[in-house]
């Protein structure tokens, strides 16, 4: 009969081997071990995902659970607040502030939390916590593909290197990042399956020049490099006369994206605009 430890060796070794490759496309890192669970980041390709302490013998074949240090930047109702503006334990705390979207985490008695922005009937959090999230390994399911532009032929073509999307800004530190409390570097764009909105950091810039014909839309968002990485449809947006000063700060916008008609660009359509 084995032993605890031999029996803990033997996962390990079935485990590492499927670990030794590095991760072939972006990939998705989950809140369950499931990937109908909502996603709370991505690692980018190449990355080697290390299970987190204690979890190999609990996480399913396939899967890997990894820490994520955080912080993260969630959203709770308004009304799973205390007297004290404290979170209630047990409150959902989710990716969007929206019923619809996906939970991050359940509250717990003694998070650290910052209330950083009011939504409507939402609050919208900074959360100091390590939470554990899951990468599937064991096969495509994982793999979150480029939005595809149908061509001629009928067959899809991804979207031209340059115009990659950043993620959510809710986990500085994790895979992937350049350093701890650094924004997350930018990722493939979202399946094209996926109609799901989501948040969106960079720079607030006009694409209205008086010296190059007009853009497509009139403003768009740039990395910490300067350069473009999608235009901004800004029509669902109220009180858009105010939106000049935003121009050449750092904001952070929740929006679904897309492809642009000529399949060149990613457009994302904001619903909320705020300065990061």
């Amino acid at each position: 009969m084995k032993t605890k430890p031999a029996i803990l060796a033997a996962l390990l070794a079935a485990v590492v081997p499927a670990l030794a490759a590095p991760l072939a496309g972006t990939t998705a890192v989950h809140t369950k071990p499931d990937d109908a669970s909502p996603a709370i980041t991505f690692l980018k390709a190449g990355t080697d995902p290390v299970p987190a302490p204690g979890t190999v013998a609990s996480t399913p074949a396939g899967w890997v659970a990894i820490e994520l240090p955080g912080p993260f930047e969630g959203y709770v109702i308004n009304k799973d607040l205390n007297k004290s503006l404290d979170i209630i334990p047990g409150a959902k705390i989710h990716l969007a502030p929206k019923e619809s979207a996906g939970v991050l985490t359940l509250a717990e008695k003694n998070d650290k939390t910052k209330i950083t922005g009011l939504h409507g009937k939402w609050t919208q959090i900074r959360l100091e916590r390590t939470l554990i999230g899951y990468v599937n390994i064991g096969g495509a399911p994982g793999y979150v593909p480029p939005i595809a532009t149908a061509t001629a032929g009928g067959s899809a073509t991804p979207p031209p290197a340059e115009a990659a999307l950043s993620p959510a800004p809710v986990a500085p530190g994790v895979y992937g990042t350049a350093a701890p409390g650094q924004p997350a570097p930018t990722i493939a764009a979202a399946d094209s399956a996926s109609t799901l909105p989501r948040q969106f950091a960079g720079k607030f810039v006009s694409t209205q020049s008086p010296f190059r014909p007009r853009r497509p839309f009139d403003w768009a968002l740039n990395d910490d490099a300067g350069k473009r990485y999608a235009y901004l449809d800004v029509s669902k947006l109220l009180l858009t006369e105010q939106i000049e000063k935003y121009v050449g700060h750092k904001v952070v916008v929740f929006g679904t994206a897309r492809g642009s008609a000529d399949g060149k660009d990613i457009v994302i359509t904001i619903e909320t605009l705020q300065l990061k």
